[in-house]
């Protein structure tokens, strides 16, 4: 007789890391933007609960109701060196679980990786921040410097009820810090058979628009030419259809240099595209660094199959290089024509730092002794993070999330994708280089 009972197979022993991910992960903190959120004060709370365990004196900041925020400062031991902020943020984008193969606040683990909203952006890095910072303190030990430690709320609707919140009314918490590391970068991509890192020395502008296009009202069955939504729907396809010209930065210049000396190819023979896209699913991030992106993002129109709407609306994501947000929305303007309102939802600023100095010489070698041999790379963030917000401190920020990944992942991909997932030695790869950069640096 066959037994035909199912005896689940056993959960593989996680790593404190891959916890504290998943467990970030079963807080639906999801941002649907212009204010409109599940809050992140649960999450908050628990990442409050795990600094204190660690003997630290956290603290919680709501800019609104449920919108929370949670700051520590870390004692170095010597802090005639300025401090180092190193931070994450608590927020997600939406999810739709008819699209996924496993519940995305499930903190799923299977196949060796853990699956859900947060996994790559950003709940992974919170939680190595949290135990990097703990294996530090648990050992008797202090980081070489102060650590400002926060986790913050909003991030994925430009940080106005997070970062910004807190830079502009609670600016003492980063008193005596000049740098900061956080998203996205520091992980592995594949070249050409060779593991490389990213790391991110700068990142586009954000400029958030809405179009409003505005028309006759009248009956569907009607002839109708001052129609709002064909305006809006033509202007949509003037500006998604924009290709920006290339235009390189300083490090998107060094970029495509070392990238054609890894790759053996001449980018001025191929140009710098072909450069980037033989770099395989890294191009997916590096792509979009080398000019101007525009994309329609929302439409919202009408109310009934037979009345035409005398209003239409759509949202666009532009991403500018540094300092060129003027230039970039006057030409939006002139693309839309003057039947078209623009109004500014969000704008903030891009950055770009040198690829040199203490910190990044830090980062670079303690990568080498952790991955003998792998090159890192400074490239440009395609979108953006909260260390726009803390650029008005003075607070020159960096993406350091260490993880070295499987080269056939599509790592950008996850990134407010589908299935979005990390590989569970990755987090472990994250907690020991970050713990060992902290301690040091």
């Amino acid at each position: 007789m066959t037994d035909s009972r199912i005896v689940p197979a056993p959960e593989p022993e996680l790593d404190e890391t891959a916890i504290i991910a998943r467990d970030l992960i079963r807080f639906d903190t999801t941002n649907y933007g212009e204010g409109k959120s599940n809050g992140e004060t649960d999450a908050a709370e628990y990442v409050e609960a795990r600094l204190r365990d660690l003997g630290l004196s956290p603290q919680l900041f709501d800019s609104d109701p449920g919108r929370t925020s949670v700051v520590a400062r870390v004692e170095g031991r010597d802090r005639s060196k300025p401090a180092l902020v190193v931070h994450g943020h608590l927020d997600v984008v939406p999810a739709d679980p008819r699209n996924w193969s496993v519940d995305p606040f499930g903190g799923v683990i299977k196949d060796g990786l853990l699956w859900g909203r947060g996994a790559v952006d950003m709940k992974n890095m919170d939680a190595m921040i949290l135990t990097a910072v703990g294996d530090i303190l648990r050992a008797g030990e202090q980081p070489e410097r102060d650590l400002v430690v926060a986790f913050f709320a909003d991030e994925e609707d430009g940080g106005r009820r997070g970062s910004h919140f807190l830079v502009d009314n609670h600016p003492e918490l980063f008193a005596g810090a000049t740098e900061a590391i956080s998203e996205v970068g520091g992980y592995s991509i594949d070249i050409d058979g060779k593991r490389a890192y990213l790391l991110q020395t700068g990142e586009k502008s954000l400029v958030w628009i809405k179009l409003v296009a505005r028309g006759r009202a009248a009956h569907g069955s009607r002839l109708i030419r001052d129609n709002a939504i064909t305006k809006l729907a033509e202007a949509l396809v003037k500006i998604g259809r924009r290709e920006w010209p290339l235009q390189l930065t300083a490090t998107t210049t060094r970029l495509i240099a070392e990238l054609g000396r890894l790759l053996g190819v001449d980018p001025e023979q191929v140009g710098p595209d072909e450069v980037v896209l033989r770099t395989g699913t890294a191009a997916g991030f590096i792509l979009a660094t080398l000019r101007t992106t525009s994309n329609p993002t929302l439409l919202e129109a009408g109310y009934k199959h037979n009345v035409i709407p005398d209003t239409a609306e759509a949202l666009v994501d532009i991403r500018t290089l540094p300092g060129d947000e003027d230039r970039i929305l006057a030409e939006v303007r002139e693309l839309v024509g003057d039947d078209i309102e623009v109004r500014i939802m969000h704008r903030d600023i891009g950055l770009e730092a040198d690829f040199g100095g203490d910190l990044i010489d830090a980062i670079t070698g303690t990568l080498a002794t952790h991955d003998p041999g792998a090159p890192v790379l400074p490239y440009l963030l395609s979108g953006g993070t909260d260390n726009k917000a803390l650029s008005k401190l003075g607070i020159t920020g960096y993406g350091f999330a260490p993880l070295r990944l499987p080269k056939e992942l599509d790592f950008p991909g996850m990134f407010h994708g589908v299935d979005e997932r990390v590989p569970l030695d990755a987090l472990v790869f994250g907690r020991t280089v970050l713990r060992d950069l902290l301690r040091t640096y």
